[in-house]
């Protein structure tokens, strides 16, 4: 078929199609939810750090939009059940484990394009903790702290599985990093 490949425009095209995928995703996401706050109908809260009400983590409003995209998705998994390997053979799965919950995370917050192990995630980004997310990655387990709340699948019996806390958690052992800028 002529006309058809990918060409020098490829790349502009697939990146007004993610944003517009990430707009009507926010959209679906405030509607379902019904939480309404600034910017695409989603929860927000004035400042720097996120807040959480009745599991749902409401966004900074001083927080870059990258981060407002990522905590606004990550509330879609709250419900999600632990799922040994879910979320890596596809951003949508019916349940996630770890460094599927932290990929999803960093896919809507437009800083990955596909899903890796917590292995690679020892080396994704700049090394160190991030202004405003951090990931941490050890063999066998990751989780991310973004706007202040930790983002992670371990719980108690019954509430494994993707969820917002408020608590930090002991992170030696843990090889910390984060997307540039961010």
């Amino acid at each position: 078929m002529a006309g058809v490949g990918r060409d020098s425009s490829y790349p502009e095209m697939m990146l007004f199609l993610r944003r517009t995928a990430l707009f009507i995703f926010s959209l679906l996401l405030g509607a379902a939810s019904g939480h309404a706050g600034v910017g695409f109908g989603q929860p927000t809260v004035g400042g720097s750090q996120a807040v959480i009400r009745h599991g749902v983590a409401y966004a900074p409003a001083k927080a870059p939009d990258a981060i407002k995209h990522a905590i606004w998705a990550a509330n879609s998994l709250r419900r999600k059940p632990y799922k040994w390997g879910g979320g890596h053979g596809s951003f949508s799965d019916w349940g996630y484990d770890c460094s599927g919950t932290v990929c999803f995370a960093l896919h809507y917050a437009g800083v990955l394009s596909t899903p890796i192990p917590s292995n690679d995630l020892r080396r994704f980004g700049q090394r160190g903790r991030g202004r405003w997310i951090t990931i941490y990655s050890r063999p066998g387990h990751t989780f991310a702290m973004i706007a202040g709340l930790r983002l992670d699948t371990t719980g108690y019996r019954g509430t494994e599985g993707p969820r917002w806390h408020e608590n930090a958690r002991d992170t030696w052992g843990y090889e910390a990093r984060h997307p540039a800028g961010l």
